[in-house]
């Protein structure tokens, strides 16, 4: 009580001599700066305007803030009413990816041996470009929200599973060896001690597919729907409605945003603030002789090559898919090995690998940079992370579609371009997986760290980015086959070179064989990046996140 009167005389005696309470300093505090974000927001949109009526002002490159605007009132209706049925589709896709998610994750914690098998055919799907598998399933379900609603669904599903496993394993080695102690079982285990651990890397995969599932709508509705944005996308690109276009871009990554945001309330609410220290010893890890891992990875991608093969045999027959516009595989391997001109079709392939190789690398690398450092900012400033989040979320959330023929029409056709495509689209993910890595410092470390006043950029890099390793690289095994993808699309719509390209010239002259053949090779090449990514990962986790080694 003398403490509390003390305390009450204090704030007494500021008030009367001038000055505020710390609620009233804290309140000015926030008004000045909303303020200087709002007189932020007014100076980006003034350039914007300038920008848009003098340097670039007929070239259909980018839609004035007024422009927009007036193309909002105009057809409020007709985008309302679109927007609507984009978001039903992205939202029941997105539920579905993710349950599909999390009961593979299940399948893979219950039956760990299984891991591989699940993991490499998830890719394999995950792989499977999506502006090649629009028409497929287009012909499957025809101008229902068929395509639409499984296009998202693919399109998240394996943003969430990846991280989802990571967290399965982010658990103490001694919290393991307890329930094993009292005779508990894998459920139990999982239910008790693996669910709360992988929480936050759950949350990380449930907002980074949120822009994903939009994105997969309206892919699905450029392949022939009737109505959504994705057709008024179409519309407005074909009429060079240029401010009608970046409405409907300002729309979708509105609502994208608003998704954003709700999942990141929840996982605010629903994620440990004090994450427990992983007592687990480098080394702990039984280790294979190399005959016995190199056994393992040729037995894995067999079984794997022989479940794909099955399923797509099985897949199309049981559907009734017609042999000319769905291909076998023994279709692709006869145009690629066992024919006549099979030589010529290789050389043109891998030309075209090497063409769209050389700006995915690139663009792979720039994303995850960009991802990585912003992230550093965000969690060292959190002016910075006010500021920039909703550009982050805008920057993914704008559909590729949209925004790949203005970006290369702004850059050139050339490498440089496509490689900015492909660094948009992989960005996000790194950046929201390693924004959660970056929080799994052990709430005891970090009390050790404050003991000793340590500055925040020492924390960052004894403590936080060690801790934020696994989820880096979780984030660097998704962006893999994601900058590949996107460098296709790039091709496909705007460049006129690489896989993207074939595979645009083959859907328009029907040839299907080659269509597939190019299907095909670019999931071999993303599972060969995969590979890589996941060769160096298992070095470096053994160091210094070793319980990721094993269940």
């Amino acid at each position: 009580m003398v403490l509390t009167a003390t305390r009450a005389e204090r704030l007494e005696d500021g008030a009367a001599g001038g000055e505020l309470a710390p609620g009233a300093l804290r309140r000015g505090s926030k008004r000045a700066a909303a303020l200087r974000a709002a007189l932020g927001w007014l100076v980006v949109i003034g350039l914007w305007e300038l920008l848009g009526r003098t340097l670039l002002a007929g070239r259909h490159l980018i839609g004035t803030p007024s422009g927009i605007a007036v193309a909002l009132v105009e057809n409020a209706e007709v985008y309302g009413r679109g927007l609507l049925f984009t978001m039903r589709e992205a939202l029941a896709g997105y539920l579905l990816g993710n349950l599909a998610a999390v009961a593979l994750a299940l399948l893979v914690v219950l039956l760990p041996g299984l891991e591989r098998i699940v993991l490499r055919f998830a890719l394999v799907v995950y792989c499977l470009p999506l502006v090649a598998l629009g028409p497929l399933l287009r012909l499957v379900y025809g101008f229902g929200d068929g395509p639409q609603i499984t296009l998202a669904a693919l399109a998240v599903y394996y943003l969430t599973l990846v991280p989802l496993l990571v967290g399965l394993r982010a658990v103490p080695r001694s919290w393991l060896d307890l329930t094993a102690s009292y005779g508990r079982g894998r459920w139990t285990t999982l239910v008790t001690v693996r669910a709360r651990a992988a929480l936050p890397y759950l949350m990380a995969g449930l907002q980074a597919s949120v822009p994903a599932a939009f994105l997969g709508a309206l892919v699905g509705e450029f392949t022939g729907a009737e109505r959504g944005l994705g057709v008024l996308s179409i519309l407005a690109l074909r009429s060079l409605d240029t401010d009608g276009l970046w409405a409907l871009m300002v729309l979708s990554a509105a609502v994208s945003l608003l998704g954003y945001g709700v999942v990141s309330l929840i996982a605010r609410r629903a994620s440990p603030d004090r994450p427990t220290v992983l007592l687990t010893p480098p080394g702990s890890a039984p280790r294979r002789s190399a005959l016995g891992r190199w056994g393992r990875a040729v037995g894995g991608a067999l079984a794997t090559t022989a479940i794909v093969l099955v399923a797509w045999v099985v897949l199309f027959e049981a559907l009734g898919l017609n042999p000319y516009f769905a291909k076998r595989p023994w279709d692709v391997w006869d145009w690629l090995v066992a024919s006549a001109d099979a030589g010529e079709h290789r050389a043109e392939l891998l030309e075209a690998v090497a063409e769209t190789v050389a700006v995915a690398t690139p663009g792979y690398f720039a994303g995850l940079a960009m991802g990585l450092l912003l992230a550093v900012a965000f969690s060292l400033s959190s002016r910075v992370r006010r500021a920039l989040t909703p550009v982050a979320v805008a920057l993914r959330c704008v559909p590729i579609i949209a925004i790949a023929p203005l970006l290369v029409a702004a850059l050139g056709r050339g490498p440089f371009g496509t490689a900015v495509v492909v660094a948009i689209m992989t960005f996000f993910p790194t950046l929201v997986s390693c924004l959660y890595g970056l929080r799994q410092l052990p709430g005891q470390v970090s009390d050790v760290f404050a003991t000793y006043a340590t500055p925040s950029p020492r924390v960052l890099l004894l403590g936080r980015l060690p801790a934020m390793a696994p989820a880096f690289f979780s984030a660097a095994r998704i962006a893999a086959p994601t900058a590949l993808l996107a460098a296709t699309v790039a091709e496909w719509l705007a460049t006129g070179t690489g896989l993207g390209n074939m595979m645009a010239v083959d859907a328009a002259t029907s040839r299907y064989t080659s269509l597939w053949a190019t299907v095909v090779v670019v999931t071999l090449v993303s599972l060969v990046a995969y590979a890589l990514v996941e060769f160096v990962e298992a070095r470096v986790l053994a160091r210094v996140a070793p319980e990721q080694t094993r269940w």
